[in-house]
């Protein structure tokens, strides 16, 4: 697989916990530099926290990219969204995944642990880090993203 973006940060919840780790190996076999962001067992910890660490990474340009997850993705995405200059995209399916990159920019994915299968989530994963930005007319929309103001 040729990725558009490496290395990347990975991180869940204790919902997600198995699939982050087999995403994560899944990457790793693929020739990507992965930073795990944790957790590092499956006991219940609080998604904000983890969520803040790989889209605070991705926003400073620490990292080009992230992929989180938790039990439905949704409140790693509010999250990871807070954040000046990330684009993170809940994307449960294929087309989702493909859209999120070519006309949104996403640079970090969200999947939910509890909603996609691991073969699902594999091949999401494969998707959207080889899915370029079509740019264009996009980019005008993404720029307008990033100058909203608090």
């Amino acid at each position: 697989m040729e990725s558009i973006f490496n290395p990347i940060i990975i991180a869940s919840d204790h919902a997600a916990f198995a699939l982050k780790e087999i995403i994560r190996k899944m990457l790793i076999t693929q020739g990507l530099q992965v930073e795990d962001g944790g957790p590092f067992n499956p006991d219940s910890v609080d998604y904000p926290s983890y969520g803040q660490k790989v889209a605070r990474s991705v926003s400073s340009g620490i990292y080009p990219a992230g992929i989180l997850m938790c039990g439905t993705g949704q409140g790693m995405s509010m999250v990871a969204n807070k954040f000046k200059h990330v684009r993170a995209a809940l994307c449960n399916d294929l087309f989702s995944a493909i859209m999120s990159r070519r006309h949104n920019d996403a640079n970090i994915l969200v999947m939910g642990g509890r909603i996609v299968g691991d073969v699902l989530a594999e091949e999401i994963v494969r998707t959207w880090l080889t899915t370029p930005f079509e740019g264009g007319r996009h980019q005008r929309r993404i720029d307008q993203f990033d100058a909203v103001q608090d």
